[in-house]
């Protein structure tokens, strides 16, 4: 007999996907980002051609500068009544020392209320979190009014000082930090600060040789907003910093602008075109730790 081979069946034609259904399922998406980044960087854009064009006059500058100009550069660094490499160098130290407190002292109020249990930790947390319901600069006369008075006992630390401005920064460390700090405390096993204190570690040891490493990508995101939010901040900085010497960029660029006829725009842009700098800089550096997953990996290990 001779076998009998039977015809595969034909396999069924792919549908063709027509492009209102594939609008439907992931167009819509494609135009909601192209239009969200054409927002997000559309005022970047202004910034840099006002930082490189003639224009004082920022409503009328293109786009586009047509002839591309160093001058707002050069008008920053020499003018002898604003003297914005100070305003620059004053700016960095006090928001790197800002950042680098804020994240040791929420670290330890966030370490103390993941590990501990003691009496009141529950009213303490939500004493925190209700305090960033107000704003800082409600409290402004209050500060300024405790800065006159310490400048009287101690000037050093008093009104229009550096060292003054950066203590009244770290009076709002905790709060939300120590919230997103603690967080990122409990999802580190218990087991692990056991197995120290079993082989003879302190709470100390653990805190700095175990759990701040493991922690590295919250304090990164801590430190980098620190960092970005007193390069940011004006208000308090502009009530208690007065002499040209002592600004911050915040306060100082805000000078190219202040009067009612003043067009000096340009000179603006280009300043905080140099002030976003460091920045981006430390934004790249930090960015590894953020997306590194350091505690996963530490605890499969």
């Amino acid at each position: 007999m001779s076998a009998v081979t039977a015809s595969a069946p034909p396999l069924p034609k792919a549908k063709r996907r027509t492009f209102g259904g594939w609008f439907r399922a992931f167009g819509w998406r494609h135009i909601v980002a192209w239009v969200a980044i054409a927002a997000a960087l559309f005022p970047v854009l202004w910034v840099v051609s006002a930082a490189f064009t003639n224009d004082p006059s920022i409503s009328s500058s293109a786009i586009i500068p047509t002839e591309p100009t160093l001058a707002n550069f050069q008008t920053l660094f020499n003018n002898p009544d604003q003297p914005y490499a100070n305003w620059y160098i004053n700016t960095m130290i006090v928001a790197t020392v800002a950042a680098v407190f804020t994240v040791l002292i929420a670290a330890g109020a966030a370490y103390a209320f993941s590990r501990f249990r003691f009496k009141g930790r529950k009213v303490g947390l939500m004493f925190l979190l209700l305090v960033q319901m107000f704003p800082q600069f409600l409290s402004l006369t209050a500060i300024y009014i405790i800065m006159v008075n310490i400048g009287d006992v101690f000037p050093p630390i008093g009104l229009d000082t550096l060292s003054g401005l950066t203590l009244v920064y770290l009076g709002g460390a905790m709060g939300v930090n120590a919230w997103l700090i603690k967080g990122f405390f409990d999802t580190i096993p218990m087991e692990i600060d056991e197995s120290a204190k079993v082989d003879g570690a302190t709470h100390g040891q653990v805190f700095w040789g175990i759990i701040l490493p493991l922690a590295v990508p919250v304090l990164a995101v801590v430190g980098l907003l620190s960092f970005i939010g007193t390069i940011n901040e004006f208000i308090i900085a502009s009530a208690l910093i007065q002499t040209p010497e002592t600004k911050t960029l915040a306060v100082g660029l805000q000078g190219f602008i202040a009067n009612e006829y003043s067009e000096n725009w340009g000179p603006f842009a280009a300043g905080a075109l140099l002030a976003a700098i460091p920045v981006v800089i430390l934004f790249m550096f930090l960015q590894r730790f953020i997306v590194g997953g350091l505690t996963a990996g530490s605890v499969k290990g």
